[in-house]
């Protein structure tokens, strides 16, 4: 079921389903709630599940001035004030996973846990396997056209603004995100960190961001990409539906980083 909801931000699509506890989950940059088609009917089976479209992205259109994780942020937080109107757990892959992050950082009483997917805390340059990807991406680029099709097809702006979406979102990707390991140390809520053994961002850039965390878990998954919740559904439900599920701080017969004293 879908519905737009208006945020001071931007007037935002959002779909829901499902019963119980809030789940919200962000999805990637240029995609759509499509993407989660692999997730939904396992999740919704124990959460009330819903999925914002951001800013620029599916049915919601895009604003004047250049696209920033901060208002995209921002737009989250107003979703979860005035939609959910509850602490909810956030699941977020990719581009939707540093939302997560500035959404845990500055409203901590909103967020309950978190599970990051394929994230990143700094830009592209500075955390991709080919940081000159970026040089090569253009609206027009083989290497866009299945995001430019999904784009088109739903977009309440019409497929002749691809291109000034395109260009926005790989303009924020050279600069954004900035967080930092000291701000990454401020987040509360438990954390999972996913990622595939063949990432878009390195292994250590994931690890920076695991250790960064306070009260996290990393999972590296196996013969899986950055599109590891297509690829590996099964193992990414069960480990995010494992994680949410949690009601205590983890113990383990071995500890060491999570060592008391």
């Amino acid at each position: 079921m879908g519905d737009y909801a208006d945020l001071p931000g931007v007037r935002t699509w959002y779909e829901s389903e499902g019963t119980g506890d809030p789940l919200v989950l962000l999805h990637g940059g240029f995609c759509t709630n499509d993407t989660w088609g692999a997730q939904r009917a396992d999740l919704a089976a124990a959460y009330r599940l819903l999925l914002p479209e951001r800013r620029a992205h599916g049915h919601t259109p895009d604003v004047d001035g250049p696209l920033t994780y901060q208002d995209m942020a921002d737009d989250t937080v107003a979703f979860l004030e005035t939609v959910v109107d509850a602490p909810a757990h956030l699941v977020g892959w990719s581009d939707g996973a540093v939302v997560a992050l500035l959404v845990a950082l500055a409203r901590p009483d909103l967020v309950r846990r978190v599970v990051l997917i394929g994230a990143n805390f700094r830009p592209g340059g500075e955390c991709f396997v080919e940081p000159g990807m970026l040089d090569a991406m253009t609206p027009d680029s083989p290497d866009m056209a299945f995001f430019r099709e999904m784009y088109e097809a739903v977009s309440p702006d019409g497929a002749d603004h691809w291109p000034v979406v395109a260009v926005k979102m790989i303009d924020m990707w050279r600069t954004q995100p900035t967080l930092t390991e000291r701000e990454l140390g401020r987040i509360t809520a438990p954390t999972l960190v996913v990622t595939g053994d063949d990432d878009l961002m390195t292994l250590e850039h994931t690890t920076a961001l695991y250790r960064a965390l306070p009260d996290a878990r990393l999972a590296v998954l196996p013969g899986a990409s950055h599109l590891v919740p297509l690829e590996k559904p099964a193992l990414v439900n069960g480990l995010v539906l494992d994680h949410l599920g949690q009601e205590a701080a983890v113990e383990t017969m071995m500890p060491v980083r999570r060592r008391s004293g």
